[in-house]
């Protein structure tokens, strides 16, 4: 189930891609494993700045919520010294109704956070 999944949300982002980043698979073979790479958004303290991010999905997905973190060192409140992200929607408040299909980065020109550019706005998709 998970699989079947993951490359719905997969074709979804390749019809929609997100701005300012570069999203999918490390390999072919494995749609569990993904990277991101983040470009700081401009007007924000991250310009300029490239940014790593691993995004790894659960056999048990979407029950259970990606694991995301930054490889990248990043210096901000919601992201732990291990990279990791600190946000309810990816622990207790994950719903299987959200997807990471529907990432959209939010433009840092409201925000000028990094964070928030990586920062997802899950909506609910029917799958």
């Amino acid at each position: 189930m998970a699989s079947k999944r993951i490359l719905k949300e997969l074709e979804a982002l390749v019809k929609d891609p997100p701005v300012f980043c570069t999203l999918g698979p490390v390999a072919a073979d494995d749609l569990f494993h993904w990277e991101a790479t983040i470009i700081g958004p401009p007007d924000s303290p991250y310009a300029g700045g490239m940014f790593l991010v691993t995004i790894h999905f659960l056999p048990d997905y979407p029950f259970k919520p990606p694991k995301i973190a930054f490889r990248t060192k990043v210096f901000h409140p919601n992201i732990n010294s291990n990279g990791s992200l600190c946000l309810d929607v990816l622990k207790e408040q994950w719903s299987p109704a959200l997807t990471i299909s529907t990432v959209k980065f939010i433009s840092c020109c409201s925000h000028a956070d990094l964070i928030f550019c990586f920062c997802f706005l899950f909506t609910s998709q029917e799958f």
